[in-house]
């Protein structure tokens, strides 16, 4: 997808997953470590979480890296607003390629394990910027139900592409890493971000008729809305595991 039209469907729901705030705040508070702590955000889009990380960690700073520049500069509008853009450091490019100037307290990549190859990759790559004593924070996908073929059309996926929550853990577990805690997106959650998600792009389209994307906009949020609709909803699952090294 075009990300200016990624960047603007994410516009009233910056967390690009489906988690409230107040549960965002929760796992935050599980995994906090030190006022002083090092955060990095692999795949950070907006900054949502890296921003929200910096006011647990009064004293800490973030990298968030991406290469979506649009989000990048929402992230750094936000951060700018918040009084916190002295402790936000943003770099455009590949999370895979990022090479950090030593080891971070607390590594989040939640909603982005894409850019890893899945979450086997995440545990690896990411997880080698995390202090010994650190936190790995991670999202990902899983099958809350069997996939229907409705639901496989609708994401473009294959069966094999997620498994059942209890096996995510044990792949989790077989990588070397031990959940401390964890959050698992209800429906209510998934709710809240697809009707963000596709209303805010349906909303850009009907407020900018004459812009050359207003078309491609309003076809895309219809598509993935009765993707969702009559496909996963309720089918897909999502899980969000604080993790410490065993």
């Amino acid at each position: 997808m075009d990300r200016r039209l990624s960047s603007i469907a994410h516009a009233r729901h910056p967390i690009a997953a489906p988690i409230l705030g107040v549960n965002v705040n929760r796992l935050l508070r599980r995994a906090d470590r030190q006022p002083a702590a090092r955060i990095l955000d692999l795949g950070c889009g907006q900054a949502a979480w890296a921003l929200q990380a910096l006011a647990h960690h009064p004293d800490g700073h973030a990298d968030g890296v991406d290469i979506d520049r649009y989000a990048l500069e929402r992230a750094a509008a936000a951060a700018d607003a918040r009084g916190l853009a002295d402790r936000l450091t943003l770099h455009e490019r590949d999370a895979r390629d990022y090479v950090p100037d030593g080891e971070h307290d607390l590594v989040l990549c939640v909603g982005s394990t894409h850019a890893f190859g899945g979450l086997t990759g995440t545990l690896a790559l990411a997880g080698r910027h995390v202090h010994p004593d650190g936190v790995l924070l991670v999202g990902e996908c899983f099958w809350e139900a069997p996939p229907t073929p409705e639901a496989l059309a609708a994401l473009g996926a294959e069966p094999t592409d997620h498994t059942g929550l209890a096996d995510l853990v044990a792949t989790v577990e077989a990588a070397g890493w031990a959940p401390v805690y964890a959050h698992i997106s209800d429906t209510a959650e998934w709710d809240d971000y697809e009707w963000s998600w596709t209303g805010s792009l349906t909303a850009w389209a009907l407020d900018n008729p004459g812009h050359p994307d207003a078309a491609a906009a309003l076809a895309l949020a219809r598509d993935r809305r009765e993707g969702w609709l009559r496909g996963y909803r309720k089918v897909l699952g999502f899980a969000t595991l604080v993790l410490r090294r065993r």
